[in-house]
């Protein structure tokens, strides 16, 4: 039988006998851009509306800085809403596509805000018959265009912390700190933008775009502060184990109250903050790496830095906050009857869950477990467990990526001369891999590789599921 978690001081669930819980509203990732396309129009149509046509310079620059400067407040208030975790859309889109669209749509609404000061200062210079210096320090002197550009400043900021040459020399909890001034910025942006011509003047146009940026906060306080607060009270979180299950890695055991409310899925993941010192202050997502049961969870984690390294230290009774789930690494994706999961490293974590549940008989289900070495493979006595209860292939991939994988059918274990995450070696495997769905998760170069492989292996790119989690 699978392996199970250790159970200690076992509670009683308060879910009711019989109950069936709804299935979880999940937003797709078409509809969430759909919805943004469709508001960055109405925000358009409305500037067209509202301009006034005109051969005069200053006139034109100043219809440009007021088009950029609309289209930069309603990409504000996007990435606000895409900060949020909103469950529907975390569930049905992931994480790790929510965490791409943030960064790649803070790099337009930086460019738009750039443009937008451009246009004004180059329209009040042409209107006030001066330079751009002295219109600069003319413009300055209004306390709306003062505090509309210390917004702009604060989230240039922000974007400068998040270019990857920066990310890489800042800690997590000094770049979290840095993304916490978008708040600032964001609320600055705002009373200028009450205060400009496009949005002051029409009543209607005012109300709906306080509206509009009302619900965002709503969702925000509601998602981000009011949920996880509720959720600590509810579910009382503690360690009640913490288990070595190779070098570096650990599993921790966290029991609680009631959890099948939380309606984690195998494949999902949780914010966890360890409330002991050293701990608290960081908050990192850690997957699930065994269904819930009996009041419990599990996350399995590698030691890749110091606050990973002191979670092995944890003691029974350590409280725990937990926000989420999150992630749409779950059975929902999937299209096909049979399945191929693909972990390289740690990423073995929601793949183990997902071998243990997801429906299918005989042969359904295959997984491939990437490691350099035995000594590095995680878990491995579960999935075996698993494997032969469910008849499901496993195989484990091992040793450098430079020479031929052992073609050998008979045994799980094999020792490769070679990548074995090559579309010929990946067929071999999986003979009628083409008719697979895929789900993959593993460090972010080993990723980008397997997904070649399996796009020039016949898998349409539709059907491989993965989420990486590196912030």
């Amino acid at each position: 039988m699978p392996a199970e978690p250790p159970r200690r001081g076992k509670r009683k669930s308060h879910a009711r006998a019989g109950a069936t819980p709804a299935a979880p509203l999940r937003v797709s990732p078409a509809t969430l851009r759909t919805g943004i396309l469709v508001g960055a129009l109405a925000v358009t149509v409305q500037w067209a509306v509202q301009a006034e046509p005109s051969a005069r310079l200053d006139v034109l620059f100043a219809t440009g800085a007021h088009l950029t400067g609309l289209l930069a407040g309603y990409g504000i208030l996007v990435m606000l809403f895409l900060m949020a975790r909103v469950p529907a859309v975390e569930h049905g889109v992931g994480a790790d596509r929510i965490a791409r669209r943030h960064a790649l749509g803070g790099r337009h609404v930086l460019s738009l805000c750039a443009g937008h000061a451009l246009l004004a200062l180059c329209g009040y210079a042409a209107h006030a018959g001066t330079d751009l210096l002295s219109a600069a320090l003319d413009l300055l002197g209004y306390q709306g265009i003062a505090a509309a550009t210390l917004g702009t400043a604060l989230l240039g900021a922000v974007g400068v912390s998040s270019a990857r040459a920066v990310r890489r020399r800042l800690s997590h909890e000094t770049w979290r700190a840095v993304h916490l001034l978008t708040y600032l910025g964001a609320a600055l942006a705002f009373a200028h933008q009450l205060a400009g011509p496009d949005v002051a003047g029409s009543v209607l146009t005012v109300w709906l775009w306080a509206l509009a940026h009302a619900t965002v906060a709503v969702l925000l306080v509601w998602y981000r502060l009011v949920v996880p607060v509720r959720q600590a009270l509810r579910h009382s979180l503690r360690v009640i184990d913490v288990r070595t299950e190779g070098p570096g890695v650990v599993s921790v055991v966290v029991q609680g109250i009631a959890l099948d409310e939380l309606r984690a899925e195998p494949g999902q993941f949780f914010r966890w903050r360890f409330l002991r010192r050293r701990l608290w202050h960081t908050a990192l997502p850690f997957s699930l790496s065994a269904p819930v049961r009996d009041d419990t969870l599990r996350i399995t984690v590698k030691a890749a830095g110091d606050h990973t390294r002191r979670m092995r230290r944890l003691r029974p009774g350590t409280r725990v906050l937990a926000t989420g789930p999150f992630g749409a690494l779950t059975a929902h994706r999937r299209t096909k009857r049979k399945v191929l999961l693909l972990a390289g490293g740690v990423g073995i974590t929601p793949m183990r869950a997902l071998f243990e549940t997801l429906p299918g008989g005989p042969g359904d289900l295959t997984l491939l477990y990437r490691a350099g070495s035995a000594e590095q493979l995680v878990l491995r006595e579960e999935l075996e467990a698993i494997a032969a209860s469910r008849q499901a292939g496993l195989h484990f991939l091992l040793g450098r990526s430079d020479a031929a994988l052992d073609p050998s059918p008979s045994s799980q274990l094999r020792s490769s001369r070679g990548d074995p995450i090559t579309p010929q070696a990946l067929r071999n495997l999986v003979p009628d891999l083409a008719e697979h769905d895929v789900y993959l998760c593993g460090p972010p170069g080993m990723s980008a590789a397997a997904t070649a492989a399996l796009v020039r292996a016949g898998v349409p790119r539709e059907r491989i599921h993965a989420e990486c989690f590196t912030y």
